[in-house]
């Protein structure tokens, strides 16, 4: 008999067809490839409505940014807070844009909610049990980054409790992983993409600028990401990567990102997925569902 996976709610035993996830009139898991793009983080109003209105004119869906930065070393850049917050809600208002960014923990819940469409769960915290069961109470959609070190069953049964609180809103993102290997900041596990894909039922991105640490291997990595059955994509934008507070060696300039595009649009073309992005400004209608 079929041996019973240990991430029950998670598995496609469980569920066979693919879930499919509505975000402010955006199906993630379906037919169409979703696509979030934005800055590593928010650091002033001028930058983020650069950016958001060039990723708006080119089909992006939703815009990512970082108000509350987990860093490595206290002393660099922390974010703007709930300013980054406000910042963020004024340009997706603007530019008919949905908006992700990460609760770093639960004492900021309460004052991220309001401004997010999808909470990120960060590497860091894919193996944080408590808050994760805190946001399987929670009615949003949630984007469940592979921890640095996990495994494929770790990284699932952490969806295990969003799910098991209720919340079947689970996005899984495969972000990279930390190997002996040092020459790309992490190595990004294609292979992982399509195991969850066939092990779970739940949506699958690919955020390949965590994954690389380098602009020059977004593009190549996105297409790859789209053949091993992706969902979707994560790419961090930025107008001056050489001048961002942070994470510019893995933020494409605007010129690289609409060097992506006609690759990204070809390769989900081949998967029989339609991408949003367009190489010219496009007539998205704007959504206000605030």
């Amino acid at each position: 008999s079929e041996q019973v996976s240990p991430y029950r709610l998670a598995s496609r035993q469980w569920k066979k067809e693919g879930t499919r996830i509505s975000v402010k009139g955006i199906e993630i898991g379906g037919d169409d490839l979703f696509v979030i793009a934005g800055p590593c983080a928010v650091e002033s109003e001028e930058q983020l409505d650069i950016i958001a209105s060039f990723v708006s004119d080119h089909g992006v869906q939703f815009l990512r940014g970082g108000a509350y930065k987990p860093r490595t070393s206290p002393y660099s850049f922390q974010g703007l807070q709930k300013q980054g917050l406000q910042l963020l809600q004024q340009a997706s208002l603007k530019y008919g844009l949905g908006v992700i960014t990460e609760v770093m923990d639960l004492s900021l819940l309460d004052e991220v909610y309001p401004y997010t469409d999808i909470i990120q769960v960060g590497s860091r915290n894919m193996k944080n049990y408590h808050f994760l069961k805190e946001l399987g109470k929670v009615n949003k959609p949630v984007l469940l980054k592979r921890g640095m070190d996990a495994t494929m069953e770790e990284w699932l049964l952490a969806a295990e409790y969003l799910l098991v609180g209720g919340n079947e809103q689970v996005i899984l993102c495969e972000r990279g992983i930390r190997t002996f290997d040092d020459s790309t900041r992490n190595t990004m596990d294609i292979a992982s993409i399509s195991l969850a894909k066939e092990l779970s039922h739940l949506p699958v991105i690919a955020d390949p600028s965590q994954g690389t640490g380098s602009s020059n291997l977004i593009k190549p990595l996105s297409m790859a990401a789209i053949v091993a059955n992706a969902d979707g994509l994560m790419i961090e934008v930025h107008n001056n990567p050489d001048e961002a507070l942070s994470d510019g060696p893995q933020s494409v300039n605007f010129a690289q990102f609409k060097d992506m595009i006609p690759g990204i649009n070809a390769t989900a073309q081949i998967m029989g997925k339609k991408s949003p992005l367009t190489s010219s400004k496009s007539k998205k209608e704007k959504v206000f569902n605030y």
